[in-house]
């Protein structure tokens, strides 16, 4: 018996090495990358180097979903010796300077993209006391239609830099509730409250 199941041992590891490099993965498609180079895309989802396609799995994918860039990634396997990898990028939504004074561009959902380029168009956000960058991202979304060059936050309110004019108020809600009084006064700094919207002449 010992001898049998020495031999057997011997054969799963004959078959697992002879599959290794019967089935080598030959072919890798990258596409969705626009920041990320094919290079980098394949290093982040552990194609680089020889290994056997079929023990090519999510374990050694993983690095994409670490990038601060991939938002999400599909890998597929196809018989006998083909992966694609299929990325969604995250993009630059915002500038924010941080309490150091440091300006970093961040994603939509307030992921930080580092070496990020071509930004200095984006809004900028800014402010102190307790952390409402979400806030500010979410009123980026809401304002879109208007040309938001930056948002200042503090505990007491929010202010919203627009091309002309400006927009303060303490509470959010009633900043989106009446958001549409900044096409009616466009070049005038406006004051939302929850029970009104003052205009400054």
């Amino acid at each position: 018996r010992p001898l049998w199941a020495a031999l057997a041992a011997a054969l799963v590891v004959a078959a697992g090495v002879g599959a290794w490099f019967a089935l080598p993965v030959n072919t890798v498609t990258v596409s969705g990358n626009a920041r990320l180079s094919e290079a980098r895309v394949r290093a982040l989802a552990g194609l680089e180097g020889h290994f056997g396609w079929l023990y090519y799995g999510g374990w050694r994918a993983r690095g994409l979903l670490e990038s601060p860039w991939v938002q999400s990634a599909v890998v597929t396997r196809t018989f006998p010796d083909r992966v694609s990898i299929a990325v969604t990028e995250r993009t630059p939504r915002a500038r924010w300077q941080r309490r150091s004074g440091e300006v970093v561009a961040l994603a939509a959902d307030g992921t930080v993209l580092p070496a990020a380029t071509g930004t200095a168009q984006l809004p900028l956000i800014r402010g102190w006391g307790p952390d409402r960058v979400p806030e500010a991202l979410h009123l980026l979304d809401t304002l879109a239609r208007y040309t938001v060059q930056s948002v200042t936050y503090t505990p007491s309110g929010v202010s919203v830099k627009l091309k002309t004019g400006s927009v303060w108020s303490g509470d959010l809600r009633a900043l989106v509730k009446y958001a549409g009084s900044i096409s009616m006064y466009p070049d005038r700094d406006i004051f939302i409250y929850p029970w009104g919207v003052s205009v400054q002449e």
